[in-house]
Parts: C-alpha cells; sequence; structure tokens
C-alpha cells in the first residue's frame, strides 16, 4: 500500500521477471478448504483477529517480532522480493518468523499494480517470489496479497491458477498516511472504529517506524482488552498450519 515506484526503479527488476522458474498449473492443486482466486477479508474463526503487515521485510520487522512476542501474538507478513529493501537481506528475520509461528505470505516480487502487466508477467510476479522463499525457508506461501488492493477478475483467474488464497482486509489503518508521532493516533482510532464495526483482518505495514513503535502495540492492547486473539490469517480462517505453504509446483 505505499506509493508507485519510480519507473527508473522498476523497469530494471520487471526484466528479471524471465528468470522466474517455469511452474506446472496443473500440479497446483490447493489442499485446503479455503477458497482461492476470491479475495477473503474477514476471519471465521470466533474471537480471532488476524494482524498483517505488508511491504516488507525492512529494517524495523526484527522489533515489530520482538513486540508481538512480548504479547503473546502471531502475525502474518505479506513480503516483497525488492520494495524499500531485497529480501534476501532479511533471511535470518523470515526464518526467525517462521519459528515464532507467524506465517509469511506473498506481496508479489516488485509491488506493481498487477492490473498493468500480461498474465504471463502476473505469473512471473509470483513465481519469481516463490523462488526466493524456496531459498530462505525451504518452502513458499499459499496465501497472497494483491498490491495496493487492487485487482480484477483476470487477476483472481491467475491467482486460482497458482493455488493463492487472496486475503484483502476489512481494517484498514492506513498508517503509511500517518507516519508521523503526532498522526499515529488517527490509525489506531481507525482501527477501533473499523473493530467496532466488526473487522477483523488488519492491514498495516512493518515498513513504517511508528506502525512498529507505536501502532503494533497499542493495537495488541486494544485486542487483549476485548478479549480477542490475535493470529495468524490462516489460523482465523481455521486453515491448518500444514496448507500455509508449499514445497513443491
Amino acid at each position: 500500500m505505499r506509493l508507485l515506484p519510480s519507473l527508473t526503479t522498476v523497469l530494471p527488476f520487471v526484466a528479471s521477471l524471465s528468470s522466474a522458474t517455469p511452474v506446472d498449473l496443473s500440479t497446483r492443486q490447493a489442499s485446503s478448504q479455503v477458497a482461492v482466486g476470491a479475495v477473503i477479508n474477514s476471519c471465521v474463526v470466533p474471537g480471532t483477529i488476524a494482524l498483517t503487515f505488508d511491504d516488507g521485510p525492512w529494517d524495523y520487522t526484527h522489533t515489530l517480532l520482538d513486540t508481538l512476542a512480548k504479547y503473546g501474538a502471531v502475525a502474518t507478513f505479506f513480503l516483497n522480493g525488492i520494495n524499500q529493501g531485497s529480501i534476501t537481506s532479511y533471511s535470518d528475520i523470515l526464518r526467525r518468523a517462521v519459528a515464532e509461528g507467524h506465517q509469511l505470505g506473498s506481496h508479489t516480487w516488485s509491488h506493481p499494480y498487477l492490473e498493468t502487466l500480461d498474465h504471463a508477467s502476473v505469473l512471473s510476479q509470483m513465481t519469481l517470489l516463490e523462488d526466493e522463499f524456496v531459498q530462505i525457508i525451504g518452502k513458499f506461501p499459499s496465501y497472497m496479497r494483491i498490491p495496493y488492493l487492487s485487482s480484477n477478475d483476470a487477476i483472481l483467474a491467475a491467482m486460482a491458477e497458482l493455488g493463492y488464497h487472496v486475503i484483502g482486509a476489512s481494517i484498514d489503518t492506513k498508517d503509511y498516511e500517518n507516519d508521523d508521532a503526532d498522526l499515529i493516533w488517527k490509525s489506531f482510532e481507525k482501527f477501533r472504529q473499523e473493530l467496532d464495526a466488526g473487522g477483523s483482518i488488519v492491514l498495516s505495514h512493518d515498513t513504517h517506524l511508528y506502525t512498529v513503535e507505536t501502532l503494533a502495540e497499542n493495537m495488541l492492547k486494544e485486542i487483549q482488552s476485548r478479549g480477542l486473539k490475535a493470529v495468524t490469517v490462516g489460523e482465523c480462517l481455521g486453515d491448518p498450519a500444514g496448507n500455509w505453504y508449499r514445497t513443491s509446483r
């Protein structure tokens, strides 16, 4: 949910998409009962809420993991291959997150507007990142979030082909608009209001300092005060952890 990167930043990586490992779509049948190729915005398990963080990994992610551990909470991280930095630079953070029970999902390789890409390039955005996941944690996700939450029927069909569960949000903190010590309270109030309205999948970003330093802990305190349990997206959808990743195509 960040601003669209400059053309000079994106073009070198668009050229690299052709290096993604070819994929046999016929082998990617999901074992999960959760729908594929359809946007899911809310939890189904009563009493659960799913905190999700997009656009990482980044320099603040380790601090966020510390905060989540303090509250005995787990979350879902929708990651890019290249965005603020490179996923390969944060391999230890990803392995730590998995070891601590967090869920890792795909947010595409380079965070483009997928509607601007042809079908083959959309597939490459996913499979190139899968290759990096395999190198780092030995498996790749079956959950993803579309950049900018911006999709159409063709993109959802592509995600269905690849066997991806597509996660939206029913609480959008808009933290990227309020990444300031004097503004981040606006994102917390938006969180509270949308939680009051029944929201349960929360969108924020571990790439923003005040999300990590202030918003995350305040959300966790609020969740705790309401008697809710902060879990992964997979868990809040009743999906066993064995379905969150795949090891082969």
